[in-house]
């Protein structure tokens, strides 16, 4: 019994209309910031892998064919798997991440996030996108899939 306790509270903001309140606004403009960060982020791995291209006779220049996910994913999964559950971009909207069981959201949650995220984006086009406006909690393909749900963190 004690181990729901420290729950409780989270569970009730879940339940709150207000946690949701201009969430898919500030989810697409958090998606910016952190996509700009990720792009940031590629210009010093462009240099490393040109580099390691050097060093291993053009083999490792076929890593910028998936350099853009080789950023990103370790980007989003500590991010989003760590103490503030949300992404830089998230936190600058005054965002998080949270699991309807009440558990943390780990790294590999964040991952599969990020992975669902864009596999279900490239399959449909990005329309799940439009889910949002559809689902109560405003979540995403994704979200339903990991039982998760972006909330507002005031």
């Amino acid at each position: 019994m004690s181990n729901t306790a420290p729950f409780q509270p989270a569970a009730s903001w879940l339940d709150q209309p207000r946690a949701y309140s201009g969430v898919r606004t500030r989810r697409m403009m958090a998606f910016l910031v952190d996509y700009s960060i990720v792009l940031l982020l590629c210009v010093p791995a462009f240099f490393v892998v040109g580099l390691l291209g050097i060093v291993t006779f053009g083999l490792g220049w076929m890593l910028y064919a998936i350099l853009f996910p080789l950023v990103a994913l370790p980007y989003v999964s500590f991010t989003l798997g760590g103490s503030a559950q949300a992404t830089p971009g998230m936190r600058l909207f005054d965002l998080r991440l949270e699991r309807l069981d009440g558990e943390r959201v780990d790294v590999g949650m964040g991952a599969a996030h990020s992975i669902l995220f864009w596999v279900a984006g490239t399959l449909t086009s990005g329309f799940i996108v439009l889910l949002a406006l559809f689902t109560p909690r405003k979540q995403l393909l994704q979200d339903l899939l990991l039982g998760t749900v972006v909330v507002r963190r005031s």
